[in-house]
């Protein structure tokens, strides 16, 4: 279980430093597509969020 939990982690903490290294670099028809963007941004979290649900709850029914 320990495993797990540690892989959810990496795994959170690898978008969220992604995230942050994209916000850095700024794009002028970032302001024309915002509400494209944060869609397509809140989907990837949502899939990647579940994903990690779906694995701790599949992890813990095998052991």
């Amino acid at each position: 279980m320990t495993f797990g939990m540690i892989l959810i982690i990496v795994v959170l903490i690898g978008a969220l430093i992604g995230t942050l290294a994209l916000t850095g670099k700024p794009d002028e028809d970032y302001k024309s597509s915002t509400k494209q963007n944060t869609i397509r941004l809140t989907a990837i979290y949502a899939i990647v969020i579940l994903a990690a649900i779906g694995g701790l709850a599949w992890y813990i029914s095998i052991s």
